[in-house]
């Protein structure tokens, strides 16, 4: 330590027999010198403070110590305010109030519905269009309000979040707009009673709260505008989402991040626990306050047994419910993506409904509010009934029906809904489990907010049901066990089955620690992990995640996830999948050379190697300061700068001229310096910008407008735009720049002149940013590790090195092209013919010999604009 520093305490070491060692602990040395250093500073900051306070004493005369205990309040108010710990208490107390609020809305919604279809009982008629016609007005408002005022809000957010924690930037995803827009339209389409989930969506309506509260403590002063800090409020909210809907902050956390953060960084742990457990509190506190409950308790609290939960023997049945639920769920995620995907591929429907956006949401509300129309076809599956009182019903512990007998249903009160005279309890639930599974699905695809997961929850719960049901008319008098009697209780199997299919489609564990504590019992917490795990294994196996396809299907730069079991992965190079026709600039490039590579692609960082020979990567440079360099190249001062230079040079020859000839050869060149400037001056126009003088000769170059690639026309492409912005400097800074002793006399042809001048000179980057140390990648670099090394570190993009030399790069789009290149029964597997690219039996010295190829390939490259336009231009960074 003693080498950086000699402020800095050296460790006292001592020598001994063999070795030696340090005779003081590093850790203690730097405890003891983080103490020196924070007592050292309090002094300062006190005498600081003291002397300031004594100069307003002494300068306020008796209203200074109001004024001082003034000053002093709001010091500590401020830095009060700037603790993580009260931001996230203020993170859980508005998502918590927010959660119940938006509950409230919803609850009235759905009353306001039954109340019009139990009035108009004696019109069937009548009770079809109430029952028809709520849903159909909220669906509809809730996709026109959120289509005008914030597209982004539609669907759960989860993907974009998800994308968004792994490094990108998604434009006006965060903002107050679409904070509106998301709750509101959140309400209205829960309020219609559509199969659709509300936790997802709050995930992103938590990350809104946490970024619009981050900006706000902004004001007050700290690091809340820093990246890193935002991450971590982001990574919190992620955890409060859940938690405020479900009243699960252990659940929450752990969700949190299972499904959005692919390396979970363990400092921000306290963050989501603390700012969970507040929004859970708050959540179930307001509950007790309005009178719902009698004390904080689980939201659908359960009373199963506790002194004999489950039977040994009952197992496999948790077992085989875990492997249903595992198909059932892929079959989910990939019914949802082929129904989008059917949809896209109808050109004709797709254009009708792109003009006509409020007529699909609505066709898919009247479809599924006809079909759950109580006396209709909702008499079979228990349509009165909303998500939650479903729920409840699901998770109780007493058997419906044996043997499926419908007369010996005799439990009362809701339940009642399941009930039907002509057929028993199994074929309600299997009609409810078909029906809802496909609804869901449909309805999913609206573009309103809504999100899966408490649909999902409730289609597991009905079908664990299914399962427990069966098990009590397989043994009715239950399973002996110790010379004792236990009852099947189908409500656990119910709690099993809402765990592993809601586990299966989003491809998480902690689905068992949120049904544990949304029923408050964690006595099932062991088969109900056996299924949550098994379900997960046959799930991944065959689809993605819920969430992964949504990426897919939205096209976000996310990196997906490897396929696991298949050792396909582990052959595959960079070399494979890198892009060889880089773009680069070199050491000793002129400026003309940086203008073409600006003017031929839009990357945003550009390799800097030592020359085109060479090939050796000394850095990387974003495009911004070579525009930067560009544009200082070809400004008005440097410009004004030569004309100062110019005409203090002819100053000086007409002096020396003067001096040696005559006086009348000396008024004869006055005269005819004058006339020249008289001329010059009339032939520009009194009406053009200075500013703008440099722009139409540089466009109307030669080397300019005979490149060979074609600058893009699309709406996203702002070269144009850059290009202006790099000639044409503003006004005013031009005018702070002129002195105003010369004037601005050269014609737009010796401008155009001096413009080629200045490209032909060599380019400077002394006054240049640049990364001397960009990541980079060995060419055999293991497709394995390169994904896992870009998932850590939120990389875009990595240069391919061999000894130094540049050879390619590799971005997120190769990358993820190689990881999604087929996509089979078995899983995910990297793509065999990229392994066909490199002779697994070659020897170092034939690669040595195509290495060489390729660097006499850039070799002969003249200049790096020439180049076309590769692959690499496209990828994102």
């Amino acid at each position: 330590m003693a080498g950086y520093g000699t402020d800095q305490p050296a460790l006292q070491y001592e020598q001994t027999l063999m070795y030696g060692r340090y005779a003081q602990e590093l850790g203690v040395t730097v405890k003891e010198e983080a103490a020196r250093l924070r007592e050292s500073g309090q002094r300062r900051s006190i005498s600081e403070r003291s002397r300031t306070l004594d100069s307003l004493e002494y300068n306020k005369g008796r209203c200074a110590k109001c004024r001082i205990c003034t000053v002093r309040c709001q010091k500590f108010l401020i830095s009060l305010i700037r603790e993580d710990w009260i931001v996230l208490i203020l993170l859980g107390l508005v998502t918590g109030l927010l959660s119940w609020v938006v509950d409230i809305c919803i609850a009235v919604f759905l009353q306001a519905q039954n109340w019009m279809y139990d009035r108009l009982d004696s019109n069937v008629f009548l009770q079809y269009l109430a029952w028809v016609t709520c849903p159909l007005v909220l669906i509809t408002f809730s996709a026109g309000f959120t289509q005008i005022l914030a597209p982004q809000a539609v669907g759960s957010g989860i993907p974009e979040m998800k994308t968004i924690l792994r490094g990108v930037v998604l434009k006006e995803f965060l903002t107050f707009k679409t904070f509106v827009a998301k709750v509101i339209g959140l309400v209205c389409a829960l309020g219609s009673g559509m199969p659709l989930g509300k936790e997802s969506p709050f995930v992103h309506i938590a990350s809104l709260c946490a970024a619009l509260l981050s900006k706000f403590m902004s004001l007050f002063g700290g690091n809340y505008e820093n990246e890193l800090r935002k991450t971590e409020m982001l990574v919190a909210a992620c955890a409060v989402g859940l938690a405020c809907c479900f009243a699960a902050p252990v659940g929450g956390v752990l969700f949190s991040i299972e499904a959005t953060v692919t390396f979970f960084a363990v400092r921000n742990y306290w963050r989501g626990f603390l700012a969970a457990t507040v929004s859970a509190f708050i959540f179930r506190l307001l509950a007790v306050w309005k009178g719902d409950q009698e004390t904080i308790t689980a939201l659908l609290q359960t009373s199963f047994r506790l002194e004999f939960p489950f039977n040994l023997l009952e197992l496999p049945a948790f077992a085989v419910l875990g492997i249903a639920s595992g198909l059932i769920g892929a079959l989910f995620v990939y019914l949802n993506r082929l129904i989008v995907q059917f949809i896209r591929k109808q050109n004709t429907i797709n254009k009708f409904l792109m003009k006509n956006r409020l007529l699909y949401p609505a066709l898919v509300t009247l479809l599924i509010s006809t079909l759950t129309f109580p006396p209709g076809f909702g008499q079979f599956m228990a349509a009165k009934l909303t998500q939650e009182e479903s729920l409840r019903t699901l998770f109780d512990n007493r058997t419906w029906a044996k043997q499926g007998i419908a007369e010996e249903f005799d439990y009362m009160g809701k339940a009642q809904a399941w009930i039907h005279p002509q057929v028993n309890v199994f074929v309600t639930l299997v009609l409810f489990v078909i029906m809802k599974f496909w609804m869901t699905a449909l309805a999913i695809t609206m573009p309103v907010p809504c999100g899966s997961f408490v649909p999902i929850i409730v289609i597991g719960a009905a079908f664990g049901r299914l399962v427990g049901e069966c098990m009590a008319a397989w043994f009715p008098d239950g399973i002996h066990s110790d010379e004792s009697i236990y009852l099947i209780m189908p409500g656990a199997y119910a709690v099993a089955g809402a765990a592993a299919l809601s586990g299966a489609v989003t491809h998480t564990i902690s689905t068992a620690v949120i049904v544990c504590e949304l029923t408050g019992q964690i006595s099932h917490i062991l088969p109900v992990i056996i299924a949550v795990i098994l379900a997960n294994a046959v799930a991944q196996s065959l689809q993605p995640s819920y969430y992964d396809s949504l990426i897919r299907i939205k096209k976000l730069p996310y990196l997906p996830e490897l396929g696991w079991g298949h050792h396909e992965k582990y052959n595959i190079r960079v070399e494979d999948i890198m892009v060889r026709d880089v773009r680069y600039i070199t050491l000793n490039c002129c400026y003309r050379d940086l203008h073409n590579v600006l003017m031929s692609g839009h990357l945003k960082t550009l390799a800097l190697v030592e020359s085109a020979e060479s090939m050796i990567l000394l850095g990387s440079i974003e495009r911004a300061q070579l525009q930067l360099l560009l544009s200082q190249q070809l400004s008005r001062s440097r410009r004004m700068e030569y004309i100062r230079e110019r005409a203090a040079a002819e100053k000086k020859r007409l002096s020396d001229v003067s001096n040696s000839d005559s006086e009348d050869g000396h008024q004869r060149a006055s005269q005819e310096v004058r006339l020249q400037i008289s001329t010059e001056k009339s032939a520009l126009s009194p009406t053009r910008p200075a500013s703008q003088k440099p722009l139409k000769p540089a466009l109307k170059r030669p080397s300019v407008m005979e490149r060979p690639t074609k600058l893009p026309t699309s709406p996203q492409d702002h070269s144009g735009i850059a290009l202006k912005s790099l000639f044409c400097s503003s006004p005013d800074v031009e005018a702070l720049e002129d002195d105003g002793d010369v004037e601005d006399d050269m014609t737009l042809h010796e401008i155009a002149e001096w413009e080629e001048r200045q490209l032909d000179e060599q380019v400077d980057f002394n006054n240049c940013k640049i990364d001397p140390a960009p990541f980079q990648l060995v060419e055999r670099t293991l497709l394995y590790k390169t994904h896992t090394i870009f998932s850590l570190l939120g990389l875009d993009h990595a240069y391919v090195t061999s000894i130094g030399r540049l050879i390619g790069v590799v971005s997120l789009k190769e990358l993820r092209k190689a990881i999604e290149g087929t996509v089979t029964v078995k899983g995910v597997k990297v793509r065999r013919p990229l392994a066909n690219l490199r002779d697994s039996g070659t020897s170092s010295s034939k690669e040595a010999t195509e290495l060489h190829k390729l660097w006499d390939r850039h070799r002969n490259v003249s200049l790096p604009g020439g180049q076309p336009t590769s692959e690499s231009d496209e990828k994102s960074q």
